[in-house]
Formats: structure tokens, C-alpha cells, sequence
């Protein structure tokens, strides 16, 4: 049986026309260009299609490197000016037989210099160009370090810890290398942190990137040790102690900016898990619009932050923004004539004009001691990280009674609910009514991907727990199918959802009444007021977010629509 032409195969699955096929075969009498790469070229096909025909002809197998975790020594096998030249990767080894992703499979002459250096019977697959090139950089950069690791270790034929002295006076030994390839990937990824987790048999490294953890290629068991002291001897910890838990950090250098780096380690049957926090001062955004906030909001915002004194709060879950949104609002008041003052637990990043503190449990500096102090230091506005407790949330109330304007976070589901969980502190309905000036509840929610965005319709369960039966056709569902531009993942970035509360009049005497949450949230709704899920919804319209990303950080919350508002939100409206 003859083997068909690329050009059919594309005019069988009906990609191209005759026409389309007959110019690009007119075009390659002249440019000796493959049929496939000139309909590329003339954005008559994408590359994928290409792929497809490509591996029906061959009959090799179409495989997606995004969502494969590749091990660094198979990827050793074939040297990375080898991977580069040809643009292929190795994937997996069984037995005498390399198996190999190529952009251009029928690459007879990589393919017989692959035999050759290797010694191994070479199995083709295909794969995008763009993917082999990602995973080459992503995975070689890894792998050269192991190999001059292990190249080293044998020669030395010894293992031992690092010792200070050791890590300062050689700063270009095959460890401090790993460790900088480990963070330097980190930092380009835009990950938040690096997990190092020991396991029985290897060790595995992940990136949270978005949110979300991303495992990446990972070093053998042996070189645990070595990693695991390399880190705590550049973070100034205790490399004996591996009972307890340790605490430490160190500044990196990367692409002339300094990223600090906050570590943490933790006792494990398997040795010590590490979590090493980035702090990169180009993923703090000091933009409302940035953060997610739209026009209207950013009016309102800036309004209550610009007040003279009052309380202003911030509520979410941990990992849910609310210090960026802190951030941004001090920075936005922040001026030569204004003496602002924070207490953090920690300082994540420093801020110009800003006097920041840090609590220290062990030494006594908690946050009601050190408000304490800060209340004699004339401050015009103060920041406290946190209201975790009666005696804090005393203070606060306090300072904001006497003048000052503060600003905090709490740990509540909306921002109605803030005024109750202050009252089980203790506080006084009628010190909350006149003292709390608006709220922010606030929530991070994962992009849609605009590179592979698709419409689609949610299943009926998830339409059904949304609320949205009956309302799904005035909804247009969008979500990434993912790529290799996410990593399959359909997902690129984060973006801030927010309910705004002011404490305005109305609301003052009803918290003074002693009025029950529902109540003020009913009030509340007559002004405009939008819940979580509604300003939620307003981002689906728009095509950034998925239903079930949205139902995913919204789901602890009672209520998404209620009866008599149920309508989809063609713009933010906040409580005037």
C-alpha cells in the first residue's frame, strides 16, 4: 500500500483546499521548503494540524510535552547542543531503546547522530516545535547541573555536607549551582514558592505557579543531603538540627534585582520537606486596576482610604491577596507629610516612606505590644497584618477612635460577616458602627488562558450548585483547554475578586441596633451591594474566568444569588 503525501493527508482531514494545496506545492519548486512548513508559513494551517498528519504518515505516536515530567538523567543521554541543534528531547528509556520527541522526525541525520552517541536503538514520537524548545530549556539548564554534580562526585569519590566556609569560597561548586538553576527557573516562572519534598525513594520538587503546584524536574536521593544543607547553611540555619522545624532567609540575585527569600523547613519520616517562599518585588502589584479592581471601586476605595481616621478592613482567606491589596492602598495615600507605621508578621516587602515593623513571638513583640508603643510614636496611619485576637481587635478599634486611620486584615467568608466575627471579639456594636469606615472582602481566582480561551458549557451539576440552571443561556462560559503556553494547565495568572461594604448611615444604625447579619446584607442590597459571586459572574461575562474557578473560591459562602436578584451583573455596583 502507498504511503500518502502530507499534502493529502491535510486535504483528507480537509485542513487545506486543492488550491491551497497546489500553490504550496508551486511554492516549493522554488524554495525547496517542506509542503507543511510553507501552509504554516501562510497561516493556512497550525502547527498541530501539521503534527497530526505528520504522525498518521509516520505512524508515531503525537504527544504533548506540557503535561509530561521528564527525568533528568534520561535527558542526560543526549547532550543539550545535540537537543538544541535538531530541536528534540529525550522522554523515557527502556532497555537499549531511547525514546525521542522531535519537531522533525523524518531527520534521518539526527536521528543516525543520535544512534551513534547514544548507542541506543532510537523510537520516534512528535511533538510542537514550541514545546521541544520549552522543555529543552526547562529541563537542560536542571540537567547540566546534575551532570557536573555527579561528574564531580566521582572523581571525588566521597560525600559530605556543605560546611559555611565551604559554600563561601566556592561559590562554583555543582550544588550552589543546582540550587541556583532550582531558584533562577523559580523566579522566571513567576512561581509564589519552591516546595523540596523528600520522599522514600527520590526527592520531588514542585513550583506553585498561579496557585496551582507544577512538578519539575528533581535530582536524585543521593544528592538530598547536599541539597537540603546547601539551603540552610545560605539561609543562616542550624544544618545539625534536622528535629525541629527552622525558620531563615537569604537575598538572591537575579537579572540584576535582588528577590528575597524567605525558608522554612520541616522534620519528615524521609528527611526535611523545604518550602522556599519568593518574594519578587516584580510580582508586587501596586495597581488597583492590576489587582482587579474596576473603576468604580477604585472611586469608592480611594475615597474611604483618603478619611482622616476610622477602621478599614480587609477579609479573605490566607493566599487570597489582601496583603497586595494592603500594600497598594498605602502606597496610594502614601506621602512626605503622612507618618505611616506597620506591624507585620512578616514584612514581605519594603516599602519607600513607610516605617514597617516586624512581630517576633519569641522575643514578646506581639502585635497588641508593639500597637501599644506605636500608639506613643504620633502615627497618622497605622497598618496592623492582622486581627487575630480580642485584644488586638481592642486596640485597633481604639486607635481609629482616637484619630487615626487603620488599616487591617481578618479572617472572615464576606465582608458582612466581618461585623459579627468583631463582635464575638468583644467589640461594642456602637465602637463598630462608629468606628469601622468599609470593608473589602476579597478572593484570587485563576485567568483564563488567552491563548488556547474557549466557549463551552458547564455541566448541569455545576450550573445547579451555581444557581444558574435557569439563567445558562444568558451566560457565554469561556475557559482554557490548555497549551503549551500554560503548560495544559488553562490557566495564566491571578486576578482579584471583591465585595465592597461601606458603613455608611444607614448600616451604622443597624450595627448600633445590634441587627443581624442578614438584615444588614439585605439594606446593603438596595444600595447596589454585590456579593463574591456576583462581581464573580461579571468576569465570566468577560470571558477571564471559568464557572468553576469562580464556584471553586466562592463555594464556602451561603449564598450566590439571591432570588429577587437574580440577573447577571453587567457592572459592579458598591453601596453608596
Amino acid at each position: 500500500m502507498k504511503t500518502k503525501k502530507i499534502g493529502d493527508l491535510l486535504l483528507e482531514k480537509e485542513y487545506i483546499t486543492q488550491d491551497e494545496l497546489n500553490e504550496a506545492l508551486e511554492e516549493q519548486k522554488t524554495s525547496g521548503k517542506r509542503v507543511g512548513e510553507i501552509l504554516i508559513d501562510k497561516g493556512v494551517i497550525s502547527e498541530d494540524h501539521l503534527i497530526e498528519a505528520i504522525s498518521i504518515r509516520l505512524s508515531i505516536p503525537k504527544i504533548s510535552l506540557g503535561s509530561m515530567i521528564l527525568d533528568p538523567i534520561v535527558v542526560q543521554k543526549v547532550p543539550v547542543n545535540i537537543a538544541r541543534r535538531y530541536n528534540l528531547i529525550p522522554i523515557f528509556a527502556i532497555g537499549n531503546t531511547l525514546s525521542i520527541a522531535m519537531a522533525d522526525p523524518l531527520n534521518i541525520i539526527a536521528i543516525d547522530e543520535l544512534k551513534y552517541v547514544t548507542k541506543l536503538n532510537i523510537q520516534r514520537s512528535i511533538a510542537s516545535s514550541s514545546e521541544i524548545k520549552q522543555a529543552i530549556d526547562k529541563y537542560y539548564s536542571v540537567a547540566d547541573s546534575l551532570n557536573q554534580y555527579i561528574d564531580t562526585k566521582k572523581k571525588d569519590n566521597a560525600y559530605e555536607e556543605i560546611s559555611k566556609k565551604k559554600a563561601e569560597d566556592n561559590s562554583d561548586s555543582p550544588i550552589i549551582k543546582l540550587v541556583n538553576v532550582l531558584i533562577s527557573k523559580a523566579v522566571n516562572d513567576h512561581a509564589s514558592d519552591i516546595h523540596i519534598e523528600p520522599e522514600e525513594n527520590q526527592i520531588r520538587i514542585r513550583y506553585r505557579i498561579s496557585g496551582v503546584m507544577h512538578e519539575e524536574a528533581a535530582p536524585p536521593k543521593s544528592m538530598q543531603s547536599e541539597l537540603i544543607s546547601r539551603i540552610k547553611v545560605a539561609s543562616n540555619l542550624d544544618v545539625s538540627e534536622k528535629r525541629l522545624p527552622q525558620d531563615g532567609r537569604f537575598m538572591y540575585n537575579f537579572d540584576g534585582l535582588t528577590v528575597d527569600l524567605r525558608v522554612s523547613t520541616l522534620p519528615t519520616i524521609h528527611g526535611e520537606k523545604i518550602v522556599i517562599r519568593i518574594l519578587d518585588r516584580r510580582n508586587l502589584k501596586l495597581n488597583f486596576k492590576q489587582l482587579g479592581f474596576d473603576n468604580k471601586l477604585i472611586e469608592r476605595w480611594k475615597n474611604i482610604i483618603n478619611k482622616p481616621e476610622g477602621l478599614i478592613l480587609i477579609s479573605g482567606p490566607t493566599s487570597s491577596g489582601k496583603t497586595s491589596t494592603l500594600y497598594t492602598s498605602l502606597q496610594d495615600i502614601n506621602s512626605i507629610d503622612k507618618n505611616i507605621v506597620t506591624i507585620e508578621d512578616p514584612v514581605e516587602y519594603s516599602l519607600p516612606l513607610i516605617i514597617q515593623t516586624q512581630i517576633n513571638e519569641k522575643a514578646g513583640l506581639t502585635f497588641p505590644k508593639i500597637l501599644r508603643s506605636l500608639l506613643r510614636q504620633n502615627p497618622d496611619i497605622m497598618m496592623i497584618g492582622e486581627i487575630r485576637d480580642s485584644e488586638t481587635a481592642q486596640l485597633a478599634i481604639r486607635a481609629s477612635f482616637t484619630g487615626h486611620l487603620v488599616f487591617s486584615t481578618i479572617h472572615t467568608n464576606d465582608a458582612p460577616s466581618t461585623l459579627s466575627r468583631l463582635m464575638n471579639m468583644g467589640i461594642e456594636p456602637y465602637l463598630i458602627a462608629s468606628t469601622v469606615k468599609g470593608i473589602l472582602a476579597q478572593r484570587l481566582v485563576r485567568l483564563n488562558c488567552p491563548k488556547c480561551l474557549e466557549e463551552y458549557r458547564p455541566s448541569e451539576p455545576v450550573l445547579a450548585k451555581a444557581g444558574l440552571s435557569d439563567l445558562s443561556g444568558a451566560l457565554t462560559f469561556k475557559k482554557g483547554q490548555g497549551c503549551a503556553k500554560c503548560k495544559n494547565t488553562g490557566f495564566a495568572g491571578l486576578i482579584g475578586i471583591f465585595e465592597y461594604l461601606e458603613i455608611n448611615p444607614e448600616i451604622s444604625e443597624l450595627i448600633t441596633n445590634n441587627a443581624s447579619v442578614s438584615k444588614i446584607k439585605k439594606v446593603a442590597r438596595k444600595n447596589g451591594f454585590l456579593t463574591l459571586f456576583e462581581i464573580g459572574l461579571g468576569k465570566i461575562q468577560e470571558g477571564k474566568i471559568s464557572l468553576e474557578e469562580l464556584l471553586k473560591e466562592t463555594s464556602n459562602i451561603e449564598e450566590y444569588v439571591e432570588p429577587q436578584n437574580k440577573k447577571v451583573p453587567v457592572e459592579n455596583a458598591y453601596v453608596v
